[in-house]
């Protein structure tokens, strides 16, 4: 993708032909500052302090550590000693186990006065297929962004909300979720994003609503919260964002912040995304293969599904400065229904009956709450 009018991935082999550069993300929107990694140490610093970031990214980056570090040994204990050092960087980045394994069991069988050249040429290999996995879903996502522009009027713009980063700055090139949005702004459609600012590290205001400037992309930066306001207004189209980890069965798990825009999407009936790059070691089977045909792959490990169940609440009415009363009383009857399944959750874990519900008046109300006491008829 381009920064100015150069195109830049986010690694690279540097000049010499062995060291490595790559963009520190932690300066950004600020200053485009471009660091020279010559050891496998200075990779795990750059993906630990977050120099680098996004799974994608952060596998490439583990995969030329490995070949940096079979530069200066390429010895079996220093191939062990890279592939720990570099794990216990980042933990929950899927993809960096993935390419450290995929680099061991390559270089493992090699002698080892060939590792070093074979590690490079690996490492290549996974940044050039993760290119081609991002274009992929690019040209996926594009068609659907066809679809919805055929159904405007001509000359009018196709409005995306995207969350979080997922972009060519989260991958090598092209990113995953801002992969159609680049190929449709290419193929000449007229599209615009909203961008969530994303707290609490900011990714979308510092980095997508950057590389969406960069690239010659309309965009509007939003608080998180816009999100529902404009879904609920006709003001956005579809949603596309990442995900970290898609299961057999389209469940997917990402960072906080996501459920709402895919619930928000889905209850209005926008198009909603979830892009990966999904190669074998990105999908997760195992829910499928235990027979579970309901929850996803996550369900064993506390994660729920997006998709609400029975017994939720429903959704929580927004409150705007000089809403009506209706508004109001949305609000007190969603606090009253929050604090009455809350005493009975209480009452089922201590093994009582349902009995009488007086725990609206026990409880201190929230400002503008009448609570008087009633009989459940739960």
């Amino acid at each position: 993708m381009k920064v100015g009018e150069r195109h830049y991935r986010t690694i690279w082999l540097n000049e010499d032909g062995w060291s490595v550069d790559l963009i520190d993300q932690r300066k950004l929107p600020h200053e485009f500052v471009v660091v020279n990694a010559q050891s496998m140490t200075d990779i795990a610093v750059a993906i630990r302090d977050m120099w680098v970031r996004g799974a994608p990214l952060i596998g490439v980056a583990a995969a030329y550590g490995v070949a940096l570090q079979m530069r200066a040994d390429p010895s079996d204990a220093s191939l062990d000693e890279a592939w720990e050092r570099l794990n216990e960087t980042r933990p929950t980045a899927i993809n960096l186990r993935w390419a450290l394994d995929a680099m061991r069991a390559y270089l493992k069988p090699l002698p080892a006065a060939e590792r070093a050249d074979a590690a490079y040429a690996k490492a290549a290999e996974i940044a050039d297929e993760d290119v081609e996995l991002n274009r992929a879903i690019g040209r996926n996502g594009l068609e659907i962004i066809r679809e919805i522009a055929a159904r405007k009027k001509p000359g009018e713009k196709v409005n995306i909300l995207t969350h979080c980063n997922a972009g060519w700055l989260a991958t090598v090139d092209y990113g995953t979720a801002t992969a159609p949005i680049y190929l449709a702004a290419e193929a000449g459609i007229p599209v615009h994003v909203y961008v969530d600012e994303t707290r609490p590290r900011n990714q979308g205001a510092f980095l997508t609503a950057w590389e969406l400037a960069g690239h010659g992309v309309p965009h509007t930066l939003i608080v998180d919260n816009a999100g529902g306001h404009l879904m609920q207004h006709g003001e956005v189209d579809m949603v596309i964002v990442g995900t970290d980890r898609p299961t057999a069965q389209g469940d997917v798990c990402n960072k906080i912040g996501h459920l709402s825009q895919g619930a928000g999407g889905e209850g209005q009936r926008r198009a909603v995304l979830r892009r990966a790059a999904v190669a074998h070691h990105r999908l997760d089977r195992k829910r499928r293969r235990q027979g579970d045909p309901d929850r996803g792959a996550f369900a064993r490990r506390g994660f729920a599904r997006h998709r609400p169940r029975r017994g939720w609440l429903g959704p929580l009415r927004a409150h705007f400065p000089g809403s009506d009363a209706r508004c109001q009383s949305g609000l007190r009857r969603d606090a009253r229904a929050a604090r009455h399944w809350a005493h009975h959750r209480t009452r089922r874990d201590k093994g009582l009956g349902r009995g009488a519900c007086r725990t609206l008046s026990r409880t201190r109300p929230l400002t503008g709450v009448s609570a008087s006491p009633r009989r459940c008829r739960s």
